[in-house]
């Protein structure tokens, strides 16, 4: 299998795209990124962002979309937005309080994801759930992702974010091992005991497994770069992750 191809969370550069997107969308295209995921449009229309994209060679590899965009009558006009953008994956980064309060909570919430995932089936697109750290910390005897995971459909995207994983003390190996075939898109962040700037490569993750893993028994479509934390001005610190990817990945 060839592998995945590599795009940046917009989210890492945020402060460069809120100054200049497409000067930052630009410097992205240049640096090697095959696309992007999306945390915002910057104020611009589907059919402008995608405009800017084309033009530089650029895929949209996702959008990290809130909750209640999701929801009733607005999952329509999100699917409309990234159907125009030319996107299929809507990546919920986050729940509100009350839908991930309690082992019930998360119960529900699966429950609606489901329908979500089976409203945008219609339409080619799949909604998905990324992680933070607290849902990997027990409730109830029980933990918040394995419930999730365990209870939605299986085209229900497992957006893990091996960074923030291992800092709600997770394996990212073994989660990818329990759910085969969920990741359709990961991201890919460094986590480091003792370098909390580490830039992915330099830290503690164990890239080559996770690689073996996308590649064998996920399916993974889209590698994601996050950076959160940063050593150097934003937008070299994602060219460093990159290039310290592409050397991994050989």
């Amino acid at each position: 299998m060839s592998e995945p191809p590599i795009a940046v969370q917009l989210y890492s550069v945020r402060e460069d795209c809120e100054r200049d997107l497409p000067g930052t969308l630009e410097a992205i295209g240049k640096m090697g990124y095959d696309g992007v995921e999306f945390a915002g449009y910057y104020g611009r229309s589907a059919s402008e962002l995608k405009g800017l994209l084309d033009g530089l060679g650029l895929s949209v590899a996702g959008t990290h979309t809130g909750w209640n965009t999701l929801e009733g009558d607005e999952l329509e006009r999100t699917m409309d937005f990234n159907e125009e953008l030319g996107n299929r994956f809507l990546i919920c980064p986050g729940l509100p309080e009350e839908r991930r309060n309690s082992i019930e909570a998360w119960r529900k919430t699966a429950d609606f994801m489901n329908a979500m995932a089976e409203r945008a089936a219609d339409r080619d697109m799949r909604v998905g759930y990324h992680n933070h750290a607290v849902e990997f910390q027990s409730m109830d005897g029980e933990t918040p992702w394995d419930v999730f995971f365990g209870e939605t459909r299986e085209d229900v995207v497992m957006q893990l974010d091996t960074g923030n994983a291992m800092h709600g003390g997770a394996d990212a190996l073994s989660i990818l091992k329990r759910f085969p075939g969920r990741a359709t898109t990961i991201h890919l962040k460094e986590f480091s005991k003792d370098n909390d700037q580490a830039l992915v490569g330099e830290g503690d993750v164990p890239w080559n497994e996770v690689f073996r893993l996308c590649d064998n028994e996920q399916g993974t479509e889209w590698y994601i770069v996050e950076q959160e934390t940063y050593a150097y001005p934003p937008v070299k610190c994602v060219e460093l992750c990159l290039r310290n990817l592409r050397e991994m990945l050989g």
